[in-house]
């Protein structure tokens, strides 16, 4: 295929350009950031003019494309001014749509977040291992942002029915060196309560969108995408009981299994996570006790 990405040149974007291009696809970064080279395009997504032109095609570099992987973003609360965040992201979101509906192009991936599931679950969820069964509760400006996007969503789908968006909420974006800092999590449960102790590793999280591309759907689909284990070594029947004792549980928590279930995007896509901080942190005998 040949394949926008916009936000390529972000933490999780320039790992999903590398991927798919080694998966034999042509790829071009669309950002508003990044170094001049081959397959970069500088592209303002508050500028609706320049978002449909870029995606009808470049000279001399592409003419259309097949797909989109929509990733640009203001990526977390508290970076810009609630209203900056808000501005930005819902009409960028909207630009990018609009113009590849225009453009023709019907396979879309773009990214949700973890965020939408109720972070930084202060008022606890209403069961746990979570999923996407229950109604999304945004805590934040930036997450209502993706609410609001998976909703422009679900509406754009219903108005073609060619149209197929598919929302990916990531976890906690990470590289491998990243992990450093893991082993001190278990000190304190509540250090990272605020996502069910999640993450996702960055090769995992490009393999999601590159089976969410390939899926053969329509219409528009929702998925967690987090890694198979949790950022902690200490048993999640211990963390749940110290932080969310009266949160009903649903299904077996495993010892270190993701309490954001990854089962429907292991099911429909054919996710499936390869990578984990245990691999580069823990010596081989306990990396190797629980494996999700």
């Amino acid at each position: 295929m040949r394949i926008a990405v916009t936000g390529g040149s972000g933490k999780l974007g320039s790992v999903v350009v590398s991927y798919l291009r080694e998966a034999g696809h042509d790829v071009f970064n669309l950002d508003v950031a990044g170094q001049r080279e081959p397959g970069f395009v500088r592209v303002d997504f508050t500028n609706y003019g320049e978002t449909l032109d870029a995606l009808m095609g470049v000279n001399d570099r592409y003419a259309g494309v097949d797909a989109l992987v929509h990733l640009a973003a203001i990526p977390a609360p508290g970076i810009r001014s609630d209203v900056a965040t808000f501005d930005n992201n819902m009409l960028s979101t909207f630009h990018v749509l609009q113009a590849a509906k225009r453009a023709g192009i019907t396979n879309i991936v773009t990214a949700s977040s973890e965020t939408v599931l109720g972070l930084p679950f202060d008022v606890a969820p209403p069961y746990i291992p979570v999923d996407e069964e229950y109604p999304a509760r945004p805590e934040s400006t930036y997450s209502l942002t993706k609410h609001l996007e998976e909703q422009l969503a679900i509406e754009l789908t219903r108005w073609d029915a060619r149209l197929k968006i598919v929302a990916l909420r990531f976890s906690n974006v990470m590289y491998e060196a990243d992990y450093a800092a893991f082993p001190a999590f278990d000190a304190d449960a509540r250090l990272r309560k605020w996502n069910l102790w999640g993450y996702i590793d960055a090769r995992d999280g490009a393999q999601a969108v590159l089976r969410a591309l390939e899926w053969q759907g329509t219409g528009f689909e929702r998925f967690i995408i987090a890694a198979a284990d949790t950022v902690m070594t200490r048993p999640n029947a211990e963390l749940v009981a110290e932080v969310f004792a009266d949160t009903p549980l649903r299904g077996d928590l495993g010892v270190n299994t993701t309490l954001l279930s990854i089962t429907k995007a292991r099911r429909v896509l054919g996710y499936d996570p390869q990578h984990s901080w245990r691999d580069s942190l823990l010596p081989l005998d306990a990396a190797d006790d629980e494996l999700p």
